[in-house]
C-alpha cells in the first residue's frame, strides 16, 4: 500500500499530466495543501519533495511551489573534450557571468598546485532557461592567462562570452583531470540553484594543464540532476594507434 505522501505525490503529478494545473501555475500554500489533504505539513513537504526531485515542481524560496515548465536537458561532455563552460552549451540558454579578482587560499591553491597569495581570476558562471537555471560554473585562471577586455558582469548565450576569450589566451592544454560525484547540494548551491536540497547534483572538478604541467584552468561545475547528461567518449587503443601511425 502506498505512502501517504506518495498518493498526494500521485494525485499533484495527475492534475500537472493533465492540465489541470497549468506550467507556471503556483501551487496552494503549504498550510493550504496539507488542510486539503487532511495530513501535517512534513507529510506534504514529503510529496512536494518527490515532485520537486522528479523536476515537476520548484521550489521558489519566499515565493512558494510551482509547477515547472518542461526544461531542455543539456549535455556536459567530458573525457577531455571539455575545454570550457561552453560544453554544456544549448540554444535557449543564456549565462550570466561575474568576474572576480582573488589570491589563491585554501583549496584553490591544491587545486590549482599555486602557493598561498597566488594571483587569481574567477568566473561565476550560472546558467539559466527563463526563471529556471541549468547550471553554476565556478571558473579559476592564473590571473596573467585572463583575459583584460571582460567586464566584471556580462550576460550573453552560449558561445558568445567568457569561456571562448578564455581559451583563446591561455596556453593549450594537454591534460584534463575530471572528478565526477553525485550528492546533495549544500544550501548555498540550493539556492542559487533554486532547487530542493533533497534534489542530487552532478559535480565535476575539472582541471587542465600544458604540456609543461602547469594548471592553466580549474573548474568546480554544479549540475542539478535533473536536467544533466554527462557524456565521456575516449579513444580505443586500437584508434590510438591509428592516429599516430
Amino acid at each position: 500500500m502506498a505512502s501517504r505522501h506518495q498518493v498526494i505525490a500521485d494525485d499533484l503529478r495527475s492534475q500537472i499530466s493533465t492540465g489541470r494545473i497549468k506550467a507556471g501555475e503556483r501551487l496552494p500554500s503549504e498550510a493550504q495543501l496539507a488542510s486539503q489533504y487532511t495530513v501535517s505539513k512534513p507529510t506534504l513537504r514529503s510529496a512536494l519533495v518527490v515532485l520537486q526531485g522528479e523536476g515537476l515542481v520548484e521550489k521558489v524560496h519566499g515565493r512558494g511551489n510551482f509547477v515547472r515548465h518542461p526544461l531542455h536537458r543539456i549535455a556536459y561532455l567530458g573525457g577531455g573534450r571539455a575545454h570550457d563552460v561552453e560544453a554544456v552549451a544549448h540554444a535557449n540558454l543564456r549565462v550570466s557571468v561575474r568576474r572576480t579578482e582573488l589570491r589563491a587560499r585554501g583549496h584553490l591553491t591544491a587545486l590549482l598546485n599555486v602557493s598561498a597569495g597566488i594571483p587569481l581570476t574567477e568566473y561565476s558562471c550560472l546558467s539559466h532557461e527563463g526563471r529556471s537555471t541549468h547550471s553554476l560554473a565556478r571558473v579559476y585562471v592564473p590571473r596573467d592567462l585572463a583575459p583584460t577586455d571582460l567586464p566584471e558582469v556580462s550576460e550573453s548565450f552560449w558561445g558568445e562570452g567568457v569561456a571562448a576569450r578564455v581559451a583563446e589566451l591561455r596556453p593549450p592544454g594537454t591534460e584534463v583531470r575530471e572528478k565526477i560525484s553525485a550528492r546533495l547540494p549544500t544550501q548555498e548551491e540550493a539556492v542559487t540553484l533554486r532547487i530542493s536540497s533533497a534534489l542530487a547534483v552532478l559535480g565535476i572538478e575539472r582541471v587542465t594543464s600544458d604540456d609543461t604541467g602547469r594548471v592553466v584552468e580549474a573548474a568546480l561545475l554544479v549540475f542539478p540532476g535533473d536536467r544533466v547528461d554527462a557524456v565521456f567518449t575516449n579513444r580505443t587503443v586500437a584508434e590510438e594507434k591509428e592516429a599516430r601511425g
